[in-house]
């Protein structure tokens, strides 16, 4: 007699409970260190990498049941989750760095209202998105050169305990080191400048922070402009500019050691450039996106008329109620953020920027995920910075215009992120509408958490311009905000800075201005240690090739990245506890 229950096959795992709570743990615990990344660094990190290099570690590893698909939604998961850690390091820390300046008579900031917008605009990223998928991954075939990088680690479940266990090591290395400074035995920067006699407005100097060095061995020849940012702000412009004597004597201070160590030349000269050419880089983006976007629209209209006929209509999507509600539901969420961002804002005000605020979210949000389909290089930076500056003129509030923004900045970047692991489960052979509802469920995770960070490292040492968390994104939107608040635009600078930017611009390599721009506002150690990690990584990708990069680097830089965020997480909690 046949046995009738050996003949039933168990139903293969993929949206499983233990992924959906691992990819939670994962996701928050990322989201409070790409923080720290994001403020320090100028950029944000994607975590589908670390998350799908630990899952198979705790799936298949400690648990020994975890399927592709299964760890697929792990890293889905916590990628989602971590998507606010951009959104809220680019936008919040200009608030309290205004704060800091007394504009804007900014009182107390409440977190509440930067809570509910993020979580709206999450929403509002993923619904949007997710009408595209089956044009741009399935008739467009987009590259998506990260979900791709991600779905050829998800294939190969063998290597993962390897990759967890040199992820491991870069991170007892890293944390070895942190708190080797913290404890004084170490020093966080070693100035080979000074040693030659170099005066101090050129510097040659290097920190040693594994965070940078870990993302500039992720970055490779692609960080290089970056790079090239740094080397154009403190070797080539300070030293004509304090050579020609164009720096304003401020306060009494003369000689050029003056100006360096009061951050005088990069207030005055270098930060206000490279706003001009962060600016000018968005502006050409754009202008170099219109086929994108012409693009997507497109796409966006084929996918409306195949759900109308039904062919969408299937077990792989969401159902369009779903979408509608959650969209319905974001842009009230959104409206009432608006309203109790400031006691000025009216009901009429109210309703326009959330409608505006939700329009250019979509518009920015269709040029990121076709940008990031063809290039892999999100133009996110620049599309919420003129996001900011529209709600700004409707609002005329900087506290208004920046808790909208936030909403904006996470809702482009879910776009983005979300059809990157659309793209990373349709070449595995996941289920799009079981990929789609996890992150639905639980993107909005990472919001409250990286809120909450940004107010915890305000409290903690160190956060500021030219100090080690440098916030550049934030400094960038906050001089914008003082400058069209109070009328004092740097306008020559701009300019200068625009043109620039705009030039760079016309160059084949996507986001050279903003990478440009964005490296004139950190400190130069920073920039010179993220240059060193470029170049091991272009040295080691051709001796050792793609694949053991992508196997063995890629882990250790992983590993370099956390093992310096999470112990400085810890760390700023007990000076704020203490």
């Amino acid at each position: 007699m046949t046995d009738k229950k050996a003949n039933v096959l168990a139903p293969y795992r993929e949206l499983t409970w233990e992924a959906m709570v691992l990819g939670v743990i994962l996701g928050s615990l990322m989201t409070a260190a790409f923080v720290y990344i994001c403020l320090k660094l100028g950029f944000g990190l994607g975590g589908s990498t670390v998350a799908a290099i630990l899952g198979f570690a705790v799936l298949r590893g400690a648990m020994g049941k975890g399927s592709i698909v299964e760890n697929n939604i792990n890293q889905t998961v916590a990628s989602g989750v971590n998507s606010a850690s951009s959104g809220v390091a680019f936008t919040l820390p200009a608030l309290f760095l205004l704060k800091a300046d007394g504009v804007g008579g900014i009182g107390d900031i409440d977190p509440l209202p930067f809570i509910l917008s993020g979580m709206a605009g999450a929403f509002l990223g993923i619904v949007m998105i997710i009408p595209l998928r089956k044009q741009m991954l399935e008739y467009e075939r987009l590259r998506f050169p990260s979900g791709i990088a991600v779905a050829a680690l998800l294939k190969s479940p063998g290597a993962g305990k390897r990759q967890a266990m040199l992820l491991l090591g870069g991170f007892g290395l890293a944390t070895l080191c942190f708190l080797g400074m913290k404890s004084g035995v170490m020093p966080s920067e070693v100035d080979i400048g000074s040693a030659l006699g170099l005066p101090p407005h050129i510097p040659v100097v290097f920190g040693i922070t594994f965070a940078s060095l870990g993302a500039g061995l992720l970055s490779g020849k692609g960080g290089l402009p970056f790079v090239g940012g740094g080397v154009l702000a403190w070797w080539i412009i300070s030293p004509v500019v304090v050579g020609s004597g164009w720096l304003p004597s401020l306060g009494g201070l003369e000689g050029e050691a003056e100006y360096a160590t009061g951050n005088i030349l990069q207030r005055e000269m270098l930060r206000n450039l490279g706003i001009g050419i962060l600016i000018g880089g968005a502006i050409a983006g754009v202008i170099a996106s219109f086929p994108a976007l012409k693009s997507a629209i497109k796409g966006l209209q084929q996918a409306t008329k195949l759900r109308k006929e039904g062919v969408s209509d299937t077990a792989d999507e969401m159902s369009s109620t779903v979408l509608f509600t959650g969209l319905s539901a974001a842009v009230m969420v959104l409206f009432v953020a608006a309203l109790i961002s400031t006691g000025d804002m009216t009901v009429g005000q109210g309703i326009v920027t959330a409608l505006v605020g939700t329009l250019w979210l979509g518009l920015a949000g269709l040029i990121v995920a076709q940008a990031t389909g063809m290039t892999d290089i999100s133009p996110l930076s620049g599309m919420s910075l003129i996001g900011v500056t529209i709600l700004f003129f409707l609002t005329d509030s900087i506290t208004a215009s920046i808790v909208l923004g936030v909403a904006i900045c996470i809702g482009i970047g879910q776009c983005g992120d979300m059809m990157s692991d659309l793209k990373s489960g349709h070449l595995i052979g996941a289920t799009p509408r079981k990929q789609q509802l996890s992150q639905f469920m639980v993107g909005w995770i990472g919001v409250p958490i990286a809120v909450g960070a940004v107010f915890l490292f305000w409290d903690s040492p160190g956060f500021g311009p030219g100090q080690d968390l440098s916030a550049p994104q934030g400094d960038a939107l906050a001089a914008i905000m003082k400058g069209l608040s109070t009328g004092d635009v740097p306008l020559d600078k701009y300019i200068a800075g625009a043109i620039i930017g705009g030039g760079l611009g016309l160059f084949p390599l996507s986001g050279l201005g903003v990478l440009v721009g964005l490296a004139m506002y950190l400190p130069f150690y920073i920039t010179v240690t993220y240059g060193i990690g470029c170049v091991i990584a272009i040295y080691l990708r051709k001796r050792k090739g793609n694949e053991w990069v992508g196997t063995t680097l890629v882990p250790v830089a992983a590993g370099f990245i956390i093992g310096e965020a999470l112990p400085y997480l810890v760390y700023a909690i007990i000076k704020a506890t203490a």
